[in-house]
């Protein structure tokens, strides 16, 4: 019996080692599964781990102070290929909310209709031309030049200043051809022109062209030669004068303060809002350089439109290789309304200015609102200031 007991002892001695071998064999082999299972899942997370950190630094970049925000341009601007780079404020609109865009969907009204009315032979040199289609002579043509845009830039003032040109003939209302109605056709679009005779250019004007993506390579495929005008202004005055106008049709829409940020606690502007996004020249014309030259582009500053319009028109007849015939004696500059108007032509009644919707008072916009707009903005100024070789002032 103290035999077999002392046997048994000694018999099990030799296996605890193995058993406490074994179970740490055991927990190890969880461990490296676990471990194993946890690289696995930290793998598949790395993507939204970045774009998380992406969502951060967008929202850094708008609480920046304005000396990093210029250093960050004086280096960016030379090199820059990405527009994201160049103001991280900006997102593609096609990501955002489009219910915030109160203009997209906009009916024009800037149509021949705001100009005071005007017959044939108050038109001045552009009479004796008049008179030869009324008996049907001429024919209708697509438009060598277009006026492509920016809305509320003073495209209307240039299209009517051009139209006392003999040799150019323009049609009086948007056609919006190469945004809305291009399913119709260059057939019907070419009805829609005025009739022109030998070395008369016909032309027309639809400031929403520059904003839409399809629109260059469309006008491209109509003629490759065709010449394009643009005239731009100050882009927050831009934004203001856009504003105005919707407030006078909506008097129910939201501030322009409130339209303008997605988060006005860290000045993060929503580039979404169509009154904005129009302002960003450089991006909408890296889209038209795809297709077209810079010298088939001509660029008029609204601002010297309104304080030298015989200085504009001059370049602009020069664009179009036309006789100066619009100088500075065609104008006036109508102090009530305070614009240029054109001088009554022989025998008409009275001057011709644009109508009673342009020149509105713009609503007051606190500075502070208008200062980080402009902030907004600088980078994409300097951006297009390189980009067309012309300053524009633009503070």
């Amino acid at each position: 019996m103290e035999y077999s007991q002392t046997f048994s002892h000694l018999h099990a001695i030799p296996f605890i080692p193995v058993k406490k071998k074994l179970l740490l064999m055991g927990i190890m082999l969880l461990l490296w599964v676990y471990m194993l299972y946890s690289c696995v899942g930290y793998c598949a997370t790395v993507p939204s781990v970045i774009d998380s950190y992406r969502v951060r630094e967008t929202e850094s970049a708008g609480r920046r102070t304005e000396s990093a925000r210029a250093d960050l341009v004086s280096k960016l601007i030379p090199k820059t290929q990405s527009w994201v780079d160049l103001e991280s404020d900006y997102d593609e609109p096609s990501v955002r909310t489009p219910s915030r865009d109160l203009l997209d969907n906009e009916v024009d009204s800037d149509r021949a209709g705001d100009w005071d009315e005007m017959k044939d032979e108050q038109r001045g040199p552009e009479a004796s031309a008049m008179s030869s289609f009324s008996n049907g002579s001429g024919s209708k043509k697509l438009p060598q030049a277009i006026i492509i845009g920016v809305k509320k830039g003073g495209t209307r003032a240039l299209l009517e200043f051009l139209r006392v040109h003999p040799d150019i003939r323009a049609v009086g209302a948007e056609p919006h051809f190469f945004d809305r109605h291009y399913d119709k056709g260059l057939d019907w679009y070419r009805e829609l022109m005025p009739r022109t005779l030998e070395g008369q250019i016909t032309m027309e004007k639809t400031p929403s062209y520059f904003v839409t993506r399809e629109a260059p390579a469309r006008i491209y495929a109509m003629s490759r030669d065709t010449k394009l005008i643009v005239v731009v202004r100050d882009p927050v005055t831009r934004a203001v004068s856009d504003y105005t106008q919707t407030l006078s049709k909506k008097p129910d829409i939201p501030t322009f303060e409130s339209l303008t940020f997605r988060n006005r606690s860290v000045g993060l502007i929503d580039t979404s809002w169509s009154a904005v996004q129009i302002g960003i020249y450089a991006k909408h014309l890296d889209n038209w350089l795809r297709f077209f030259p810079l010298r088939q582009m001509l660029f008029v500053s609204g601002e010297r439109l309104i304080s030298d319009p015989a200085g504009e028109l001059a370049r602009v007849q020069d664009f179009l290789g036309l006789k100066r015939i619009v100088t500075d004696k065609h104008f006036y500059f109508n102090q009530t309304k305070g614009f240029p108007c054109l001088k009554k032509a022989e025998g008409s009644s009275k001057p011709h200015c644009l109508g009673k919707t342009k020149g509105r008072t713009h609503p007051g916009i606190q500075p502070q609102v208008l200062q980080r707009l402009r902030q907004f903005y600088r980078p994409f100024n300097m951006k297009f200031y390189q980009m067309t070789g012309h300053n524009f002032g633009w503070n």
